[in-house]
This record gives C-alpha cells, sequence and structure tokens, in this order.
C-alpha cells in the first residue's frame, strides 16, 4: 500500500519499537530529540519484558569476560564471530551496573552482591535476575520510567510501522499507521535516521513464546527496502513453552533447570539423561529436539519442580506460577507439561559493529537484528545483553554520523482511513506452515512445502503491507534453511542430520534472493 498525504518532516531520530534495546537506545541518543513508534502502549507488548531468565555478565569475580565469550561461541555451534563475543561479554558488566543506577531492583545478597543463577550451556553462574523470573519486567519497567521523564523522547503509541521509505539507496523514512483500533492507512515519516529496534519472529509458528505482535513485520519491512539478511535459518526454540492450550504460550524458564528441575515423560523417565552429559542444562537446541521428540511420540514431556523447589516456585518465580494458575495446574504438586516453541530468532537484519545495516541511513538492534553473536544457537540470556550493548552503540553511531542536535517540534499523526488487515485465517495457515516444514526438524521436501504456501498465502491477500511483511520474513527463513543442507546448532536437517565441519559460515540473504529460491523450488509444487 502506497503511504497516503504528504511525508511528515521531523528532525528527529526514529525508532520503531518499544523494548528493551529501543528504550534503551533512545535514552543514551540524550539530548538528540527522538521519537519512538510503539504499538502497544509503552512497556507493553514487547518480548523484552516477557523474558524471565535475565541478563548474562560475568559479575562474580571468580567467572570472567573471556569465559562469558567462550561459552557463547561454544553454544553457538560454529558461527558465532568470536571478536564479537569477545567485544558484547566485556562490556556486560558495565550495562548492569549502569541498569542498576537506571532503577532496576535485581536481586541482591545480605552483603549487597548480585544473586547468580547458571543457565543451560553457561559454565558458571553468571545470569542477573529480578525477583526470580521477573528479569524482563522489571527492566522494563525502569526504562520506561526513564523514557517517560526524558525531554527528548516523544514516544507515538498505537502506531506500527508499516514499510521504509528508500530514496538514492538511503533510509530516508518510515511509513506508519494507527493500530490501536484496527488498522489505518500510511503516511511516511522523514526523520533524521531511523533505528529498527521491533522485536522477532516467533509469531511467525504456531506455537510460541512471543507477544502476539512479534511476526517477523520489522525484519520483512527491511529486507523489502533491500537489506542483507543474517542467519535468517536460525529460529531458537525453546524446550519448556508450557503446553497448555495457551496462545502465546507461557515460558517455563530455563532458570528452573537451573535450580535443579528435571525433565520428564509420562513414565516418570528422566529423557534427558541418556541425550547429552549436562541432561537439563545442554544447549538449548538440543534439549528441545529432545523435547520434540518425546511430544511426537505421544510421551507428553513434562518439567518438573515437586523436588526441586517444591512450595518455593510460588515465590521464587511469580510469573510461571502465575501462569500454571491460569492453566489450572499446581507446580507444588503436579508437572508442568512442556513442548517446544518458537522463542527466539539468532537472524535479521545484518549489522556491523556499531548496528550498521547495509542500507545507509538504517541502524538495528535487539532481536531484529543479527550481530554475529549469537551463531546457530543463543546462549541463555544473552538475548537482553545484546540488546543493551548494541542499543548504546547504536545511539553513539546515529549521533556521530548527525549534525549537532537541535530542538524538534513534537509529531503528530494526523486521523488517517482505515486499511485492509491480514486475513487471521490465512496468518494461522502460515503459522502452522512454518511449524511443520520450517519447525525444530526440518527436511528439503517439508520446506519446498513450506515456501509453497507461503507464496499462496501471499497472493491470497497481495495488498496487505502487514502480511507482505509476515511473508517476507518467512521466505527467508525457509530459503535460508533450504539452502543450509547441514544440521548446526538450532538448524536441524534431518535429510542432513550433521554439521559440515566443526565451524560453518554465516548466512547472507536479500529478499530477492529468497523469492528467486521460493519460485525455483516450488515451481512444481501445489499450493
Amino acid at each position: 500500500m502506497t503511504p497516503i498525504e504528504t511525508p511528515i518532516e521531523t528532525d528527529r531520530v526514529i525508532i520503531v519499537g518499544a523494548g528493551l534495546a529501543a528504550q534503551y537506545a533512545a535514552l543514551k541518543l540524550a539530548p538528540r530529540p527522538v521519537l519512538m513508534i510503539s504499538p502497544e502502549a509503552l512497556g507493553t507488548g514487547a518480548s523484552s519484558a516477557w523474558a524471565q531468565g535475565g541478563v548474562a555478565a560475568a559479575m562474580d569475580p571468580a567467572d570472567s569476560a573471556d569465559a562469558h565469550a567462550r561459552d557463547t561461541v561454544t553454544a553457538g555451534a560454529g558461527t558465532v564471530d568470536p571478536g564479537v563475543a569477545a567485544s558484547v561479554t566485556a562490556e556486560a558488566r558495565d550495562h548492569i551496573l549502569d541498569l542498576t543506577g537506571l532503577g532496576t531492583p535485581f536481586d541482591r545478597t545480605a552483603d549487597g552482591s548480585y544473586v547468580l543463577s547458571r543457565e543451560a550451556a553457561h559454565s558458571f553462574a553468571r545470569v542477573v535476575r529480578v525477583q526470580g523470573d521477573q528479569a524482563g519486567a522489571e527492566i522494563m519497567r525502569a526504562l520506561t520510567a526513564q523514557v517517560r521523564e526524558a525531554d527528548h523522547i516523544q514516544v507515538l503509541e498505537g502506531v506500527m510501522a508499516t514499510g521504509l521509505e528508500v530514496s538514492g539507496g538511503r533510509v530516508t523514512g518510515v511509513a506508519v499507521a494507527h493500530c490501536d483500533q484496527g488498522q489505518s492507512a500510511s503516511i511516511t515519516l522523514r526523520g533524521t535516521a531511523v533505528l529498527l529496534a521491533g522485536g522477532g519472529s516467533g509469531g511467525l509458528y504456531a506455537l510460541t513464546t512471543n507477544p502476539p505482535r512479534i511476526r517477523g513485520q520489522v525484519i520483512g519491512m527491511a529486507a523489502r527496502a533491500g537489506a542483507q539478511i543474517a542467519d535468517a535459518e536460525f529460529v531458537q526454540f525453546h524446550p519448556t513453552a508450557m503446553a497448555c492450550g495457551i496462545d502465546p504460550a507461557p515460558l517455563a524458564t530455563e532458570a528452573l533447570r537451573g535450580e535443579g528441575a528435571v525433565l520428564v515423560n509420562r513414565h516418570g523417565d528422566r529423557f534427558m539423561l541418556n541425550a547429552h552429559p549436562d541432561a537439563e542444562l545442554a544447549p538449548r537446541d538440543i534439549v528441545a529436539r529432545a523435547v520434540y521428540a518425546q511430544t511426537q511420540a505421544g510421551l507428553a514431556p513434562a518439567l518438573d519442580t515437586r523436588t526441586a523447589l517444591s512450595a518455593k516456585i510460588l515465590t521464587d518465580f511469580p510469573a510461571v506460577a502465575a501462569a500454571c494458575q491460569q492453566a489450572g495446574l499446581d507446580p507444588v504438586t503436579q508437572v508442568i507439561p512442556v513442548a517446544a516453541a518458537a522463542h527466539y530468532h539468532m537472524g535479521g537484519v545484518a549489522t556491523d559493529a556499531d548496528g550498521a545495516s547495509t542500507l545507509p541511513g538504517l541502524w538495528a538492534c535487539g532481536e531484529v537484528a543479527s550481530t554475529g553473536l549469537h551463531g546457530a544457537n543463543r546462549l541463555a540470556s544473552n538475548g537482553l545483553l545484546e540488546a543493551l550493548v548494541y542499543g548504546r552503540r547504536c545511539a553513539l553511531a546515529i549521533d556521530a554520523a548527525l549534525p549537532a542536535p537541535r530542538d524538534a517540534a513534537p509529531v503528530t499523526l494526523p486521523d488517517l482511513p482505515a486499511a485492509e488487515t491480514p486475513d487471521p485465517a490465512l496468518v494461522t495457515r502460515q503459522r502452522q506452515a512454518m511449524t511443520d516444514g520450517a519447525g525444530v526438524i526440518r527436511t528439503a521436501d517439508g520446506l519446498t512445502r513450506t515456501l509453497a504456501q507461503i507464496a499462496a498465502i501471499e497472493a491470497a491477500q497481495p495488498g496487505c503491507e502487514t502480511l507482505t511483511n509476515m511473508t517476507a520474513t518467512a521466505t527467508l527463513i525457509a530459503a535460508a534453511a533450504l539452502m543450509r543442507c547441514e544440521s548446526r546448532g538450532a538448524h536441524f536437517r534431518s535429510d542432513f542430520p550433521q554439521p559440515d565441519g566443526a565451524t560453518g559460515t554465516r548466512s547472507l540473504m536479500t529478499l530477492n534472493d529468497a523469492l528467486a529460491i521460493r519460485a525455483t523450488t516450488t515451481r512444481k509444487e501445489p499450493a
């Protein structure tokens, strides 16, 4: 859909998104004027607020940033950029101290030290938490309070981005629409720079832990504008989403397994003991495939917290306890049914060390970006850390690239006519197609069928930009997965079950590349 009316010009940096990366970047841009685009009320609707585990950082004197970097590289299954891992983990401690100063109430011991927990594939307890499983929510609460008070930041709530304006090979603006009551037509905002921080792609799958609106739209926008996308095939499936019929699926945080909770099937067997030496604390891709296999075999995998935590789960992990109550479960006396669910997209807009994309004028941070930190399998609790590190880096790089800041008037969007919204039946069809063919276990035949389904879904509602953004990202995921004829990290091909060597190469793809693959491989496939 072509944006309507005359574009709105502003001297503000436009940030698409309102989660952790977006808010942190906005604060670090001070005093430069910023305009944040937030589909929901500020502080809600972002994946960051749902993050339970915490932020990984070497805070214990016995730990080190080097050890954290090594664990990151190991978990990433051969495609982590070691230089990125070293630089990000070296900054981690500073960001924890900064968040503390901004009002984040991290859990502390009696002597004032940070309470640290160990999660999968970490060699040390280094996950900094808040009230057990409230890290994301509490960090977001602290940042949102700061953003609300910041004179340089304007937030447009109930507004979503639908596309990017590119002129002369440079990103010059963002098409936005009202979305608080249905969806309106779009109007273009032209700012001094554009920062994408609008989340990942988990909602492209039928079973996900992501908020309802997180369905790859922002990656799709960037791809449609011509940005290069990296590592699109690497989607992390969390092994312990609660299988209780709720969409999105509540998350049973990995910290529960760090505290000793175990995975069992309906026979009471601890199936991870034979799957990996680290059992329940094995890398996420291994645990996710084991849980998926149990589900496929009808063995009803579940997380048993009864012995390890007993009634402590009610006070130490309030989000899990609340989700159990919503599902009619008592985790003190019952096991928690679990399934592998789309959780985190390691792929995204390819960026350099400063968060710049391949399109001039466009930066990206948070889950929408692919920096080289996560490789094929994100290390637990490195997601929030990356959002912090690159949120600040993007802010510094944008500030350095622009002339001296000057005052900017607030932006007011006009009333806009209603626009077409995605057909819910098509969205459901796409989510199921991705789960069936581009999910935990993949094959060439399944991926080809998924690409054909995506093409048919796209053709069924060609004028809907929101749907087209979703299908663009889905196409990139499936096409990149089809091209990677090996199994590596979160990407598992049962027709190529082994990795092609100890180290691998990152994938880089444009949407045109992916569409060409889709056209070639699906030409004879039925829709």
